[in-house]
């Protein structure tokens, strides 16, 4: 077998970090640690790398066998490579992010690792890097959601224009103004208003709404303009 000579064997791993929206909160999954050093303490879901598997394979495969999540779409975030980021051995870690409907995937969730999901501003303490890897996934995570329409894919069929403005405002951790985003939001007509409303989160309640996908498909960029400066928000 022919091999490098004189060359460093180093491990890899793959972490997952998966935000969830469940209609009125964005939300963070994480897992309690199994493996001895920080074992119990809250992580991000993490394994290493099968020699057979290759890395969008190997954090599918991760992702199921300590949350049950299956099926789920992921990117590829950042490699991790500080030499010293976890303390038991050199190993560089590469980091895949996901944003879900809570809701859609709420069945799958097992408890053998105590996958649980936290609101995004009151989260625990994470091992090593993670919260590192953490910040720089919300980051993308706002970009993405500043400059791609990939929003709606949170949400389910029918949505309130409340329900909205909390997934973006959980994002980008802002507060936008009610009656100027809903202006904003009629203003690209690709928004379908419905005859019934949801009155669980307040007596008037509030009108369902149906994305118009014909329209979307043809005019996705008409929502890029809901937030003009993503990066100044504060």
């Amino acid at each position: 077998m022919v091999r490098y000579h004189k060359q460093t064997r180093i491990l890899v791993a793959l972490d997952c970090i998966i935000f969830g929206f469940d209609g009125a909160n964005l939300k963070l999954l994480l897992v309690q640690r199994g493996l001895e050093y920080e074992k119990g303490k809250w992580s991000l879901m993490g394994g290493f790398v099968q020699k057979d598997e290759d890395f969008e394979k190997g954090s599918a495969r991760i992702l199921k066998e300590l949350t049950g999540l299956e099926g789920v779409y992921m990117e590829q975030l950042f490699a991790f490579g500080d030499v010293n980021r976890d303390p038991i051995e050199r190993t560089v870690s590469v980091a895949y992010f996901a944003l879900i409907d809570i809701h859609q995937y709420e069945k799958q969730i097992n408890t053998d690792y105590h996958a649980e999901w936290f609101p995004i501003k009151n989260t625990p303490k994470l091992i090593f890097d993670h919260q590192k890897m953490v910040d720089m996934a919300k980051e993308k995570l706002r970009y993405k959601a500043a400059f791609h329409p990939i929003l709606f894919e949170l949400l389910p069929e029918k949505f309130t224009l409340p329900q909205l403005q909390s997934l973006y405002e959980g994002i980008f951790d802002s507060q936008f103004d009610k009656r100027n985003f809903s202006r904003k939001l009629q203003s690209t007509k690709l928004l379908i208003k419905q005859k019934d409303k949801d009155k669980e989160s307040s007596k008037k309640g509030a009108y369902y709404y149906k994305l118009d996908k014909r329209r979307y498909a043809a005019n996705f960029h008409a929502f890029l303009n809901l937030i003009p400066n993503p990066g100044n928000l504060k």
